[in-house]
């Protein structure tokens, strides 16, 4: 997966996606997100529960331990080592959901420059994507090191073409189990393998290379490109 998506509806939209009725602690905003070209380090909306609660919280998109201070922080866990790795061990029990509206992906394809491509749901439904991370208290609020990370998988079907990796993305009911704590951390990894949504859930196609600037933002990048 590579480090660019979009999360441009409003958190409301997002909740709806999410199926989930009831209490909500929304410190988002009511107001559309607007990130139509979303890169690692931006604040990104993420749904976690939080003493029997959802919590909807502005985080940052990357992690990495206190001790791991000569790398960047990574954005994305590889879902074959982030439960047994110790580079992730702090923070794989605290799950969450990032949802967005599509991701980006660049491919070769034998000119002067890489072709970006939109990957989304088909039905154009929001994508609730498997993450974990250091997040925020409900009594602190947001603290300087939290962050977190999306999980990927292997890509397969006609998506390898694309990327040989995509986020986890998780059905509503299955979301459900990934950030409810009392989900057991084994379940919690067999989802995660297991129980992604499969590649023809999703369609891609051709955007404009404006999208490799991240001072580009508005809904022309997603528009589709010959």
């Amino acid at each position: 997966m590579c480090g660019r998506l979009s999360q441009y509806r409003g958190i409301h939209d997002f909740v709806a996606a999410l199926g989930m009725p009831g209490a909500l602690i929304n410190n988002v905003g009511d107001q559309p997100l607007g990130r139509y070209n979303a890169a690692p380090t931006m604040q990104l909306a993420l749904f976690h529960i939080a003493d029997d609660t959802l919590h909807a919280d502005t985080v940052r998109w990357g992690w990495r331990p206190h001790w791991a201070t000569a790398r960047a922080a990574p954005i994305n866990a590889r879902v074959e080592k982030v439960a047994h790795g110790p580079f992730f061990r702090q923070i794989w029990p605290h799950r969450a959901i990032c949802p967005i509206d599509s991701w980006f992906e660049w491919v070769d394809e034998g000119g002067s420059k890489k072709q970006p491509y939109l990957i989304r749901h088909r039905d154009g439904s929001p994508i609730l994507c498997a993450s974990i991370g250091q997040l925020p208290d409900p009594d602190e609020g947001r603290r300087e090191h939290d962050g977190f990370v999306i999980i990927t998988a292997d890509s397969v079907g006609g998506m390898v073409d694309i990327h040989d990796r995509r986020p986890v993305v998780l059905t509503p009911d299955l979301a459900h189990e990934w950030i409810d704590p009392a989900t057991h951390k084994e379940h919690a990894e067999q989802l995660a393998l297991n129980q992604g949504e499969p590649a023809e859930a999703f369609e891609w196609y051709r955007v404009s290379t404006a999208i490799g600037s991240v001072k580009n933002q508005g809904p022309e990048l997603i528009r589709q490109t010959k």
